[in-house]
């Protein structure tokens, strides 16, 4: 069960409750209720698994190479003259 750290105030034990039904959203890990201490996840764990999932790249969003073959030099400005 929860138990409480010294320096946690009372409104840490109201935060380690799922929040209510009406209100109710899920673990995007493991589907279970979410709890507002560990919000969107349900636990210190689902935390650490989505956050492990960053660092190692998993959530990368992808990018467009561009070509090295192609000439991407701006244009030659035209010789000043008379």
């Amino acid at each position: 069960m929860w138990r409480q750290r010294p320096g946690d105030s009372v409104t840490s034990e109201r935060e380690a409750q799922p929040i209510p039904a009406r209100r109710r959203r899920r673990c995007p890990n493991c589907a279970k209720p979410m709890v507002m201490r560990y919000r969107p996840f349900c636990s210190p764990r689902c935390r650490d698994l989505d956050l492990g999932r960053w660092l190692d790249g998993a959530y990368a969003v992808p990018a467009v190479e561009i070509d090295d073959d192609e000439d991407f030099s701006p244009e030659p400005e035209p010789p000043e003259g008379d």
